[in-house]
C-alpha cells in the first residue's frame, strides 16, 4: 500500500478479510503482535502498512 493511495471502507474490509483468510490458513504474519485472532492480526498488518495488496479500480 502506498501512502498516496486511500482505500474506501469497502476496499479496506476486503483487504483485511482476504488477509485474515490467508493467516487462518497458515500464512506467515508480517508484524510482531500478541493477537491470536486472524482478523485482528490482519487489521494490525493493515494499520502498519505491511500488506502488499494492490487495488485495481475500473472506471
Amino acid at each position: 500500500m502506498t501512502e498516496s493511495q486511500q482505500f474506501s471502507r469497502y476496499e479496506k474490509a476486503r483487504i483485511i478479510g482476504a488477509r485474515a483468510l490467508q493467516v487462518s490458513y497458515g500464512a506467515p504474519v508480517l508484524v510482531d503482535t500478541d493477537q491470536t485472532e486472524p482478523i485482528l492480526i490482519a487489521a494490525e498488518e493493515y494499520d502498519a502498512d505491511a500488506l502488499p495488496f494492490t487495488v485495481r479500480r475500473e472506471n
